[in-house]
């Protein structure tokens, strides 16, 4: 039986956005405990260490962990990266119906500690509330049997913090996969808005501006959900990047459609890769929680940008045991800004997203959802 106290230990703390909170040096005890883990446990990661100039020992003293050779989200693409105790895991996916899939395995400890992240973040927007049902519009895939795809798995997950009265899928399975039902979503916020419950909206922001434009263009009359409603996006809009709108329109028009404060409309960022969650504050900017570090590197040399400066975005967190996923690169520009240019409060260092990095055909399952959009 493998134990991580270190890693644990960080991954437990309640307060998602104090760093103060953290016990000094626990986040360089939990990467060196992680990274000697996979040292020992997954087949090959030494010798990725020792190819960049890294020795096991040298991980006793780090506390700069830029400087730990980060693996490339979209490598995981071409290989199950895998310790023993990613062996038997459970295997989510980062694509929907076509398109190159990211495989990761989750082992009962690195879901868990991703899992209690969501809640304290929940917490922390006051988002748990476990004594008001809410109805719950679904802008992702109706599941089929068994969930193993990554946006899925966390949509259903997302539906524990208030109780469900009913739940209404965007993307309704009809034996051959999955199809967009737009008339479907625009019956559901009108029946939501007689209801009187709370409405949460999770998923991809792609099918809910569809249905926005859908209901002006055919003169359908803005609804008013009940107060204590939210909506709260994941996936972004990939392969339809070329219609996406700026966030602030999409907000805006949720309130005015809608009747959601555009407060109350978040965007999270996350990957199957990388599943600490990165979730919008009330200004809309995402915060880094305690248990990771973010750093952003110069598409040319690979160094370490200082705040202000557009590079590719670098997650580490020693949450993950199954697969040495504890520092991954994305294929998105970022940039990195201190805490306390926010304002909303919280002291956490924050990053704003750019959109993807090139042009290659990095695919995942909002990609794939898109496609449902356009056949739609």
């Amino acid at each position: 039986m493998h134990r991580f106290p270190h890693g644990d230990a960080l991954c437990a703390l309640k307060a998602a956005y104090c760093p103060d909170s953290v016990p000094r040096g626990l986040f360089d005890r939990a990467m060196a405990e992680i990274s000697f883990f996979h040292i020992e446990h997954t087949p090959g990661y030494e010798h990725w260490l020792n190819a960049n100039g890294i020795e096991a020992q040298d991980l006793e003293t780090f506390n700069d962990w830029s400087c730990l050779p980060p693996i490339f989200a979209n490598f995981f693409k071409q290989h199950l990266l895998l310790s023993t105790l990613g062996a038997d895991a459970l295997e989510l996916t980062s694509s929907g119906t076509s398109g190159q899939k990211s495989r990761m395995r989750y082992d009962t400890r690195s879901l868990g500690a991703a899992q209690y992240m969501v809640e304290r973040i929940f917490a922390q927007y006051g988002w748990i509330t476990p004594h008001a049902p809410c109805n719950y519009l679904l802008l992702g895939y109706e599941p089929e049997q068994t969930i193993t795809l990554g946006t899925s798995f966390t949509d259903q997950f997302l539906c524990r913090f208030a109780p469900v009265n009913r739940v209404v899928y965007a993307l309704r399975a009809n034996g051959d996969g999955h199809q967009f039902d737009l008339f479907g979503v625009i019956t559901a916020l009108q029946a939501f808005a007689e209801e009187g419950l709370p409405v949460r909206i999770f998923g991809f922001p792609a099918f809910l501006w569809e249905t926005l434009q859908r209901m002006r263009a055919t003169g359908v009359a803005d609804v008013q959900l009940p107060a204590g409603s939210l909506a709260f996006f994941g996936g972004g809009w990939k392969t339809r990047a070329a219609e996406e709108v700026p966030k602030q329109l999409l907000y805006a028009r949720i309130q005015q459609q809608l009747g959601i404060n555009a407060e109350d409309c978040r965007d999270g960022y996350g990957a199957v890769e990388h599943a600490v969650p990165y979730v919008e504050c009330a200004h809309h900017h995402f915060h880094v929680p305690v248990y990771s570090k973010v750093y952003v590197r110069s598409p040319q040399d690979f160094s370490v940008l200082p705040y202000g400066q557009r590079g590719l975005l670098n997650l580490v967190s020693p949450y993950i045991s199954s697969s040495p996923a504890h520092t991954v690169v994305m294929s998105d520009l970022a940039t990195l800004h201190p805490g306390t240019s926010c304002g909303c409060g919280l002291l956490s260092d924050w990053f704003e997203l750019h959109g993807r990095a090139g042009t290659a055909a990095a695919r995942s399952c909002a990609m794939a959802a898109s496609e449902l959009l356009e056949r739609h």
